[in-house]
């Protein structure tokens, strides 16, 4: 039984013990999925036993329930707990904290012409934030194609390089909070972050610098984990690509990449811009994550690409056991067939503070435990009092 929570305590202080209880439960759960596999009955529990939480402390959503004849005491499974727009985090504060226990704010990506996403943190929902990510990234992107014969791992932690700007010209980004945590864990501390603020407010990148980080490594002979966003790489492989550079970087070396380009580069396909980082940094090894500002935790794909429903070789997306994703027709919100297309539904245990329910704009591929990403849905967000009503 998970531990309860005394019920003769001030409103006040009865929130924050049933948040801390939970959270307590959520990092025993991580460190058991991580020593073996956990069962759907426990992620049931604890999906709604938060359920429970967020529709009592979070207003907006709450409203968003009822409006939907939905009410916590009559979900029993995961599966009909109500997922919230992604939209409704740029109309509403979507947050259990009050404003003076807000510690962090993260905003979604965009151009500064829209409204962006909020996602409030106080240091407890960061350490569970922090929690999901570590081993994930670890599993994923550390060990990832690691096999017996590739011999004995470097002694040494890898040399780390991010394309985004650092912490303190871009605090409000998920992501480069994300690429913080994983260097200071991970990295080694002569590792370097190569991205800027541009006067515009655009990310950008430092290519002369990557330049010469990337000949530090590769005389070295030390392996790199190169972390960014695929238009920051397209800006540093076009720097390259016309000063006719390449590198071979040491086993071990590999790269995340994630995001899109939303006008801030040229658009290449997936398989183009691969292309280009085997060519000129001499990396076969490429792992690709999905994260957004309104989650708290990360997919990430195969990186030696896994065979899809029509046969063909695709790169399939997995959450972390506690998390779960279904992918669900947009007509009839009920969850597709293997092999069809309908919108990614996320369901984050480790979004603890806000909505662990969401219902993204993505469209995906249901696959066989994962999901292949195919683009965003053509559509109108809805907007306002809209999210309001059924």
């Amino acid at each position: 039984m998970l531990p309860a929570v005394a019920e003769n305590q001030p409103p006040f202080q009865n929130r924050m013990s049933a948040f801390s209880a939970y959270s307590d439960a959520l990092r025993l759960f991580i460190r058991e999925a991580r020593q073996h596999s956990v069962t759907d009955s426990r992620f049931n529990e604890l999906a709604l036993r938060l359920f429970a939480l967020q529709f009592a402390h979070v207003a907006p959503y709450q409203k968003f329930c009822v409006a939907r004849g939905c009410l916590a005491e009559n979900v029993k499974r995961w599966k009909d707990i109500p997922a919230l727009p992604t939209a409704a985090f740029k109309e509403w504060e979507i947050t259990s904290l009050l404003p003076r226990e807000r510690t962090r704010e993260f905003h979604s990506s965009g151009t500064t012409h829209q409204p962006r996403s909020r996602h409030f943190h106080n240091a407890e929902s960061l350490a569970i934030y922090e929690a999901s990510l570590l081993p994930s990234f670890e599993q994923h992107v550390l060990r990832a194609g690691e096999s017996t014969t590739d011999g004995p791992a470097p002694p040494n932690k890898p040399f780390f390089l991010m394309l985004t700007p650092s912490p303190a010209q871009a605090i409000e980004s998920s992501l480069v909070h994300m690429f913080e945590t994983v260097r200071r864990e991970f990295a080694s501390d002569d590792s370097a972050w190569l991205g800027y603020r541009a006067e515009n407010g655009d990310w950008a990148v430092d290519a002369d610098a990557g330049v010469s980080a990337l000949r530090h490594a590769a005389t070295g002979n030390r392996p790199v984990i190169l972390l960014g966003t695929a238009f920051l790489f397209v800006h540093l492989l076009d720097h390259l690509a016309a000063r006719d550079l390449s590198f071979q970087l040491t086993r071990g070396s590999r790269v995340l990449e994630t995001g899109g380009y939303k006008g801030r580069s040229r658009m290449v396909s997936k398989e183009e811009l691969h292309g280009m980082i085997s060519k000129h940094l001499g990396i076969s090894r490429i792992i690709c994550e999905y994260g957004m500002s309104e989650l708290s935790s990360q997919a990430y794909d195969s990186a030696a690409g896994v065979t899809g429903p029509a046969g063909s070789a695709v790169r399939q997306f997995h959450m972390p056991p506690w998390a779960r994703v279904r992918i669900i027709s947009p007509e009839t919100g009920t969850e597709v067939q293997p092999g069809e297309t309908g919108l990614v539904q996320i369901f984050d245990l480790a979004n603890v503070r806000s909505v662990a329910a969401i219902q993204t704009e993505d469209l995906a591929v249901r696959g066989t435990g994962g999901f292949a990403l195919v683009g965003r849905a053509e559509r109108s967000e809805a907007r306002g009092c809209s999210l309001m009503t059924p």
